[in-house]
């Protein structure tokens, strides 16, 4: 027969959820104890992580990059849907193509709006974790996760655009001389090619390359990221990612059949 316990004979933290006259066997008071304990313990653990201040800005630039600009301004103006338009993305070149195909006026002015938010959000994210005061290295963290939070957006369903806006935005506080410069790059060949794709992989691609040069060129307000977080991965990570999003075009750039932003 099972052993049976009485609320007397309960621990002192477990007494307040027995009434006086409640017996129960060891097995079944072994489950509730480690129950409670593991609520405990996790519920703790939980809270500890949630205010934690650099997983709080980690979470707040994934959601200021999540903001789907491209996407609410095209519902708001034109009734559209640009994830069911084009390429699907919610970026500045999807909104140009889209709104010329329907021949609308005001398409490249629009497009430069979207443009201009998605990397002012990404630069937005950087500076709120700077403004309170986090780590360099942390900064790196949240300008990836509003990055993330562009290309994944918690409010489309985890879908979104290829970043590039959102990227340069965020970077341009953190290696300020690379990141202009690799703006410079994005900005002329989308110009002068007019190949969207190819702009934005040889942007993020220069501002990349030099970030193992720049510092060691004296250049006053320059950041010298190996010496800052101990290593250039964060920025090599991101031009990985910008790679991979931009899969298609790199094929379709390679076989001469990428489409020229008009």
């Amino acid at each position: 027969m099972a052993r049976r316990f009485k609320h007397s004979q309960y621990p002192k933290i477990f007494k307040p959820l027995y009434p006086n006259n409640l017996t129960l066997s060891l097995k079944k008071q072994h489950v509730i104890m480690i129950a409670i304990l593991f609520e405990r313990v996790f519920m703790e653990s939980v809270l500890n992580f949630l205010t934690n201040i650099n997983v709080i800005f980690t979470l707040l630039g994934y959601l200021i990059g999540g903001i789907p600009f491209g996407y609410a301004l095209m519902k708001i103006f034109y009734g559209m849907d640009i994830t069911k338009i084009g390429s699907g993305g919610i970026g500045a070149t999807n909104v140009l193509r889209a709104l010329q195909s329907k021949g609308v006026s005001n398409a490249k002015q629009m497009a430069l709006l979207v443009l201009i938010l998605d990397l002012f959000k990404g630069m937005f994210a950087v500076f709120l974790s700077k403004l309170f005061g986090l780590d360099y290295s942390l900064q790196w963290m949240v300008a990836i996760a509003s990055i993330l939070g562009h290309c994944y957006s918690p409010f489309l369903n985890f879908n979104g655009g290829k970043g590039v806006s959102t990227i340069m935005g965020s970077v341009v506080l953190l290696i300020p001389i690379e990141s202009l410069i690799g703006l410079t790059v994005w900005f002329f060949v989308g110009k002068v090619l007019k190949i969207s794709s190819l702009a934005s992989i040889l942007g993020v691609g220069t501002a990349t390359v030099l970030i193992f040069f720049v510092p060691y060129m004296h250049i006053p307000d320059s950041v010298n990221i190996l010496k800052e977080v101990g290593t250039q991965t964060p920025m090599v990570l991101i031009f990985i990612f910008t790679l991979i999003k931009h899969a298609g075009n790199i094929f379709n750039l390679l076989a001469g059949k990428e489409k020229k932003v008009l």
